[in-house]
């Protein structure tokens, strides 16, 4: 069986928690509690580390998350060389927010990755079905990249 490590990152208060605890099918969590362990930068190279995806998070209603947004790409997917089809962007729209998916505008290179609007409240299956779509992908080239890994092994 294969496992995968798929890395939930983003700006504070962007939602990541509640949409991992969502797709693992995990516990509610009714109220706001940071998540401390990972707002240290020198915890981040351990944390990619053998990473085989990554799911960047950010609240589309909050202006200065889309700011951040390049550097959360920089920092873990650009730097530890992971192909943008290992990345999964994902514009969160907290409850009652609306879901304004029209005017989301994204400058190179973010606007080439695959981006999901995020509304647990309105339509949560639909996060569901694009997170197992990305997690398909995400374990369909762990298989070929470990069957080429056998193949020279053989060979």
């Amino acid at each position: 069986m294969l496992k995968a490590k798929i890395l939930f990152v983003g700006p504070c208060e962007s939602g990541k928690t509640v949409l991992a605890n969502f797709l693992t099918e995990s516990s509610d969590i009714t109220e706001y509690s940071p998540t401390q362990g990972v707002r240290f930068e020198s915890c981040w190279p351990a944390l990619m580390k053998d990473a085989h995806g990554v799911v960047i998070v950010f609240n589309a209603d909050i202006p200065s998350h889309r700011k951040e947004m390049e550097m959360w790409y920089s920092c873990f997917v650009q730097q530890p060389s992971l192909q943008d089809t290992q990345c999964m962007l994902i514009a969160h729209h907290k409850p009652g927010s609306g879901d304004d998916k029209g005017s989301l505008s994204l400058s190179p290179p973010l606007n080439k990755l695959k981006l999901v609007h995020s509304n647990l409240e309105d339509d949560p299956e639909e996060i569901r079905m694009e997170f197992i779509k990305y997690l398909k992908s995400i374990i369909n080239s762990m298989s070929e990249s470990r069957d080429r890994e056998e193949m020279s092994i053989m060979t």
